[in-house]
Order: C-alpha cells, then sequence, then structure tokens
C-alpha cells in the first residue's frame, strides 16, 4: 500500500504540473502581457472577445470632475504565426512579435472630441465643441528577455491635430504565458505645441466666449505617469480584467486654465466572453 501511494504521489508531482504547464503553452499569449489582449487560445485563425467595462475617470483632460462610463470591451482577432490583425471598437489594427523580444503595433483608430457638457459645472462653456478625429498609433516594445519580465516602451500617436510621443519602462508580475496576471508601467509623455493647444490652448475666440485667459501652449513634457493592468482568466471563456491610470501634469500644462486638476486618474474593471 506504502509503495503504491507513493507511485501515486510521484505521478502528482511530476504528470500534474507537466499536464499544467503542457496547456499553458497550449494558450501561450502572442506576448504574456495582460495589457495586450489576444482571444486566439494560442492557435493561428479567428479569434472572438465580447464584454463590458466600467470606469471612473475624469470627465475631461485637465478635469476636476469624475464620473462613471459605461464600455464595450472584446474584439475580433485574427492571428498567424506571430501576428494578429485585430478590430476593436473603433480601432482596426496589427501587432506582431519579432526575435522574440519586441513587439510592433500600428493602429488606426479614433481620438474622442470634447464638447462644452463634458463638464457638469460649465468649466467648458465657452471653448466650443472638438470633434473626434482619426488617427494613427505606432508603438514598439522591447523586452530584456524573452520571458517579458522587464521591457521598454514607446509610442507614437499622430493625426490631424498635432503628435503625441511616450515613452517608458515596464514590469511583468505572475509567470503565466497566457497573457494573464499584472503589470506596471511608468512612462513619460511628450507633445507638440499643436497637439498641447488642443488639449490645454485657448485661442482669442475662445478667451472672450469664455472669459478664461487667452493660452498658448508650446510642447515638450506633458505628463508623468503611471499605469498598472490585470488580467484573469475565470474559467475557459470567462475573462475579468482591471486597470488603473495616473497622470500628473507638467507645470505648463498646470497653468493652463483648462487644467482644473494637477492630475488625471482613471479605474476600471470588466468582463470578457472569450469565444
Amino acid at each position: 500500500m506504502k509503495k503504491l501511494t507513493s507511485v501515486l504521489s510521484l505521478f502528482c508531482i511530476t504528470w500534474l504540473p507537466l499536464q499544467s504547464a503542457l496547456a499553458q503553452d497550449d494558450n501561450k499569449a502572442l506576448v504574456p502581457l495582460p495589457s495586450v489582449d489576444d482571444f486566439t487560445r494560442g492557435e493561428d485563425g479567428w479569434g472572438f472577445g465580447l464584454g463590458l467595462g466600467i470606469e471612473y475617470e475624469t470627465a475631461y483632460e485637465g478635469s476636476d470632475e469624475f464620473g462613471f462610463e459605461i464600455q464595450p470591451a472584446g474584439g475580433v482577432q485574427w492571428r498567424s504565426g506571430d501576428n494578429v490583425f485585430y478590430f476593436a471598437g473603433e480601432a482596426l489594427g496589427w501587432r506582431g512579435v519579432r526575435a522574440e523580444t519586441w513587439l510592433l503595433e500600428a493602429t488606426v483608430g479614433f481620438e474622442e472630441g470634447r464638447e462644452e457638457s463634458d463638464s457638469d459645472d460649465g468649466r467648458l462653456d465657452g471653448l466650443g465643441e472638438q470633434d473626434e478625429g482619426a488617427e494613427l498609433v505606432l508603438q514598439a516594445r522591447y523586452a530584456f528577455d524573452s520571458d517579458w519580465r522587464y521591457w521598454l516602451v514607446s509610442r507614437f500617436v499622430t493625426g490631424g491635430d498635432g503628435n503625441l510621443a511616450l515613452f517608458g519602462v515596464g514590469r511583468r508580475f505572475g509567470d503565466q504565458l497566457d497573457g494573464t496576471g499584472s503589470e506596471l508601467n511608468l512612462v513619460a509623455v511628450f507633445h507638440d505645441s499643436e497637439y498641447a493647444n488642443k488639449g490645454f490652448g485657448i485661442d482669442a475666440n475662445q478667451a472672450a466666449a469664455s472669459g478664461l485667459d487667452e493660452t498658448n501652449m508650446s510642447g515638450g513634457l506633458r505628463s508623468i505617469g503611471v499605469d498598472y493592468n490585470y488580467r484573469h482568466n475565470v474559467n475557459k471563456n470567462w475573462q475579468i480584467y482591471g486597470e488603473a491610470l495616473f497622470e500628473y501634469f507638467s507645470s505648463e500644462v498646470r497653468d493652463s486654465p483648462i487644467a482644473r486638476s494637477d492630475y488625471e486618474a482613471e479605474i476600471g474593471i470588466g468582463f470578457i466572453y472569450i469565444f
């Protein structure tokens, strides 16, 4: 009996972890980062995810007003080896891994506009409406090793209203390879004068209509930020995700009359059903 028990114990010690490792390898994500969703379960072909999230965030950039907002989640993906093409909400893009340590991504999407009604306190009155506009987002991450424990990140955003660039470092927690776990990023964000004035500038007409001081932004450092991402598979199909973001504005941004707060913050949580 003792011999049988020892054999069974040896089986549990060796076979079950092996099965778990094999199952995780079968579901290996393009990169094992919670901020990069992958619904393909590590296989070539189509992947689908559909869900809903709720966010508690500032009403607009620089606002001191907060509110809840419901956001759709998920998307449609098609994977071929180390490449994933995707459509999510109003974004159409591609991401791919090269040499195991480079993640490259290109996305065409839409930047939300700003309306005077975004401020319940009337702090945008007289500033007019900003329409939603198309933008191109290019991103690159370079990992220091193939398990994506630490990395450098850069992002460039361009559209009809100037350019924005981001540079930072990241750290992944957990040993999962299926894209679950958590990660933390510390970044510095820069914008040119056109992009800066879109968010925080006030021209002569806006100053006359709103009563705020005319403000011309020169560009440069926009903010220092930190963001945290979490993702967990509840079971084979259901996934829970969360995100928290804090962005502290530079002195020039804080001096703008539009910036009623020194920072921007956001926290969100949601569920996705993976088909």
